[in-house]
């Protein structure tokens, strides 16, 4: 096991945190405690933040900012209304970089208050944590009564900058019940009405709000937003889930492309963070493999290559969510990018693996150094070193279930080159990366808080 030294957080701004704590003072009744808005704030740019919101029965959403010291930073007004499932979201401009604001929502007869952090300037060597995971709610492994999504708090406790959620934000496939679970979710989702009320099933869980109104998100589906292993090109709910998920998450996709999920995003010089959506393109799973099968599509694949190869940050991070190494799905059918046997030994079959190999053998010509894949979707936590050509490697780390079945560790695609470094089943977990000048550090921690293992690297 190999330790590093933690990435620090910048200091709290006093004078905001006095200001956010009269605000979480202001008088609410206590009997309309439970209908506060719902709060998520995401896609965080040095400039910009997306807030999301939710009132049930409200008409209009009243948003507001407070900068540092207390005054007033910016303000706006989400409509929604039944057909929206009163939710909505609004883009803030103007910010300023690297700095922590305090947001209010009012709705109805309730509000909430919250806080992120906005990225560093983009020459700014700044440190960051973030955090990563994915798989919430699956297996009928759902919000306990004694205590729901435990793992959030201890995910809140690290005082991330922003979190990647790496798909399966929900279980929209399979039903939550039974005697300990709250109810609300025994149900597989087949209409609109069905995939929203799982969405807000999992965010009304009181540790997801609490972690949301602190921690900014990015997040991006898999599989289960729709239904398992499904391909978005032969897919007749996936346009259902895709709204569903979209009306659910602070994503604003650009207006000429209004159902784009895949982006990127800069925090400061350290770090980029590229964002793959790996379902809507994709080919159906049980393709051969070859030149004409794609997870990606052309678009986003030119796209993912183009601008990670260009990146001036010092780590390329690209978000996946399914794993490069371990084969998933059945032969007939394999739903990750890997074409592997059970033993780990390539083979020709029904993955993605040919796109996959062009990726990284053009990032590879292209001189890409510094290169972290992150992913979730197998239900057990593993970093792994790749080495797929003598002289070029890079990383991919996988995280959880936060709250799934439990899986474990299988043999990795050696076509790839792979060492693992760690890997540990039979426990639900999440991922923490810290970067600061000096280099990256990897964090395995468990839903207690306990670090499972650590993982220092120095950049190239």
């Amino acid at each position: 096991m190999s330790r590093g030294r933690r990435a620090r957080r910048p200091r709290a701004v006093l004078p905001l945190a006095a200001a956010l704590l009269l605000w979480l003072a202001a008088p609410v009744a206590p009997s309309l405690a439970a209908e506060a808005p719902l709060l998520t704030v995401g896609d965080v740019t040095r400039a910009s933040a997306v807030v999301w919101a939710r009132a049930a029965g409200a008409r209009e959403i009243a948003v507001e900012l407070l900068a540092p010291g207390g005054a007033r930073a910016a303000a706006a007004t989400i409509r929604t209304d039944r057909g929206e499932d009163f939710a909505g979201k609004v883009r803030l401009r103007g910010l300023r970089p690297g700095t922590r604001y305090a947001v209010r929502v009012r709705g109805g007869t309730g509000s909430v208050s919250g806080e992120f952090v906005t990225a560093p300037a983009r020459d700014e060597p700044a440190r960051v944590t973030f955090l990563w995971s994915g798989d919430l709610g699956g297996g009928g492994f759902c919000r306990r009564v004694d205590g729901g999504y435990r793992i959030f708090r201890a995910m809140a406790r690290q005082r991330p900058d922003f979190f990647l959620f790496v798909g399966d934000t929900i279980y929209a496939d399979r039903t939550c019940e039974g005697h300990d679970i709250v109810p609300g979710a025994a149900f597989v989702a087949t209409s609109l009405p069905q995939f929203r009320a799982r969405h807000r099933y999992n965010r009304e869980d009181p540790a997801v709000q609490d972690f949301f109104r602190t921690t900014s998100v990015y997040a991006i589906w898999d599989d289960h937003e729709v239904r398992n292993d499904f391909a978005g090109s032969v897919e007749p709910l996936m346009p259902t889930g895709r709204r569903a998920f979209l009306e659910y998450w602070p994503i604003v996709p650009p207006a000429e492309e209004p159902t784009r999920l895949y982006r990127k995003f800069r925090w400061g010089r350290l770090v980029e963070v590229f964002i793959l959506d790996t379902r809507q393109y994709r080919s159906p799973n049980t393709d051969p493999d070859g030149p004409g099968k794609t997870m990606l599509g052309g678009a986003q694949r030119r796209w993912l290559v183009d601008n990670v190869a260009t990146s001036a940050a010092v780590w390329k991070v690209v978000v996946t969510s399914v794993p490069l190494s371990v084969p998933t799905g059945r032969p007939e059918r394999r739903d990750s990018w890997s074409n592997a046997n059970v033993l780990g030994a390539p083979e020709a079959g029904r993955g993605f693996a040919t796109e996959r190999d062009l990726i990284l053998r053009t990032l590879r010509e292209r001189g890409v150094k510094n290169l972290v894949f992150v992913t979730a979707d197998v239900h057990h936590a593993e970093l792994i070193r790749h080495q797929p050509a003598p002289g070029w490697s890079f990383q991919e780390f996988i995280a959880g279930p936060l709250s799934a079945t439990l899986g474990r560790p299988r043999p990795l695609d050696q076509g790839l080159g792979p060492r693992s470094l760690f890997g540990r089943g039979g426990v639900y977990n999440f991922g923490a990366i810290g970067v600061e000048p000096a280099g990256l550090t990897a964090r395995i921690v468990d839903e207690e808080g306990q670090v499972l293992f650590t993982h220092a690297l120095a950049p190239e």
